[in-house]
């Protein structure tokens, strides 16, 4: 017989998978607090909200995603029992897409609806990069017209009025893709043999704002190692290309001006100073004087600009809100037309002290062939997304959300046996609509352990029954709120006044409208 003592099972370690994040009450508020203003706004515009599932099909996704050499590249993807490959949602444009494809005949053209949901992502996760994120997004699909594209911009203007970013601090950037297309065209990878190359030279221009000039040379040259060591294959440019386009991703990060970046374009045109409209058709003139006016594409992605830009200035928001900016790129493959940026143009300081600059906070762009793609025939679209994620902890940093604890429930103590009569205090203050709870933990602890549990609990207020007051009728209210400034009173007499006013007696039939008096006061919502 073995005289070994038998091992203890060995504990399960807790731990967070790489890229992801746990989020508690105070961060989940604020995240409600951002899309109940970002919602109305999108309804304001007519959008009406629609739900697609966190699953797709693999093949629905498309060929749009990143690195599809193998399903799990760039998203995460399962086999079901019947072996049909099935993914995680990358965004949720793509899953709308299949949504309208599959319900087309029973929806009013154009479709308006927006949508909000963690996305998930198969990708290095590093510093402010997640896994798993939220968007909120917004999408026409059904219409043609640049008005449309316009009001997306227009309505990302807004959204970003209502959450309480000041006009002048933030700016929605519109570009076309066929104006990159043209540039593109003019290096040789036009085609659809070289639809390899120009995706990579889409996905490292995009990436300009994170790895700067010296990062995106070496993704449009060689290739780029990072700072694991893990390589990422280039475009393989010349050095001549490589420049070109380049310079031409630098027009939005190097401070000039739209005149110095129509001067880009065609340096002999003369700007007068005038209104930003007029200042856009100017740069927008010079584009058309360019060296690529020989581009069909890379016109007509001028002349949809100019549309957009008529219907940006009739509505009185090119007054800096909405510009013109050759470069914005966008990384994903399926935009085939304008594409938007909004960018936060304000910058803070991270908690060591280092100067942030925000940068893009959402984007979109037409797409005019993803829902095309299960139809067979055109069905134009365009949409908004709002990375929900990024911009909560951009509003965070600037103080415009409110992270703070939030209050708890009205917390009921206990005491001896008898729990019935302290249960029928709680469910009449939810009855009235005030969150309340019953202290459930161990019966026998004190008071005092009680109250440092509604303490913890962020409770404005507590309510104590003891043997005495039961038997009278009666009640203690105890204002926690108040109680906690108690602390800074310095004052020995108006410290025993306030004391005393923190905890008032009253009657059991006025509980309810004594909670509510104390909330009011506290400014805590109860209803």
């Amino acid at each position: 017989m073995s005289d070994k003592k038998p091992k203890k099972p060995q504990k399960l370690r807790a731990r967070l998978p790489r890229g992801l994040e746990d989020r508690g009450p105070a961060a989940i508020a604020a995240t409600r607090q951002m899309m109940e203003k970002i919602r109305a706004v999108y309804e304001r515009y007519g959008f009406e909200p629609v739900e697609t599932p966190a699953f797709e099909y693999t093949d629905a996704l498309g060929k749009f995603l990143p690195d599809q050499d193998r399903p799990n590249e760039g998203v995460f993807s399962f086999q079901d029992d019947d072996e049909q490959w099935i993914s995680l949602r990358y965004d949720l444009t793509a899953p709308l897409a299949r949504y309208v494809a599959e319900n087309f005949q029973n929806l009013a053209l154009p479709y308006r609806s927006y949508r909000a949901g963690y996305v998930y992502r198969n990708e290095k996760p590093g510093p402010g990069r997640f896994r798993q994120f939220m968007q909120f997004d917004a999408d026409t699909v059904g219409s043609a017209s640049p008005a449309a594209d316009a009001e997306m911009c227009m309505m990302a203007a807004d959204t970003m009025e209502a959450l309480g970013i000041p006009r002048g601090q933030y700016v929605v950037k519109v570009n076309n893709r066929k104006v990159l297309d043209g540039v593109i065209e003019s290096i040789g990878l036009g085609g659809d043999g070289e639809a390899g190359r120009r995706l990579t030279v889409l996905r490292a221009l995009d990436k300009y704002d994170r790895l700067g000039e010296e990062g995106v040379r070496l993704l449009l040259g060689p290739g780029r190692r990072d700072e694991s060591g893990d390589f990422t294959e280039g475009a393989h440019l010349t050095d001549e290309s490589v420049t070109l386009l380049v310079w031409f991703v630098m027009l939005r990060t190097s401070g000039w001006g739209i005149e110095s970046t129509a001067r880009q374009f065609n340096p002999d045109i003369h700007l007068a100073a005038g209104e930003e409209e007029s200042r856009t058709t100017d740069m927008l003139s010079a584009m058309e004087a360019s060296q690529y006016k020989s581009s069909k594409v890379f016109l007509d992605g001028v002349a949809e600009l100019r549309r957009i830009g008529e219907s940006i200035a009739s509505c009185g928001y090119s007054d800096g809100r909405v510009v013109a900016d050759p470069s914005v790129v966008r990384g994903l493959e399926y935009y085939t037309g304008p594409v938007y940026e909004v960018e936060l143009l304000l910058e803070t300081k991270d908690e060591k002290g280092r100067p942030v600059r925000f940068g893009s906070v959402g984007g979109g762009g037409r797409y005019d062939g993803l829902v095309s793609r299960f139809r067979g025939e055109p069905v134009p679209a365009t949409g908004f997304s709002i990375g929900v994620s990024r911009l909560q902890a951009a509003l965070t940093m600037l103080g415009k959300l409110d992270t703070r604890p939030q209050p708890g429930p009205v917390v009921v103590t206990v005491f001896g046996g008898d729990i019935a009569g302290y249960q029928r205090m709680v469910a009449e203050l939810r009855n009235a609509g005030i969150r309340a709870e019953l202290y459930l933990g161990n019966p026998k602890h004190s008071l005092g352990q009680q109250m440092k549990y509604a303490d913890k609990r962020h409770s404005p207020c507590a309510i104590i029954q003891g043997s005495d007051e039961k038997a009278n009728g009666k009640v203690q209210i105890k204002d926690l709120i108040a109680g906690a400034g108690l602390t800074s009173i310095e004052d020995r007499t108006e410290y025993l006044k306030k004391q005393a006013e923190a905890q008032i007696e009253v009657s059991e039939n006025d509980l309810v409208a004594e909670v509510r008096k104390l909330l009011t006061r506290h400014g805590v919502r109860w209803d």
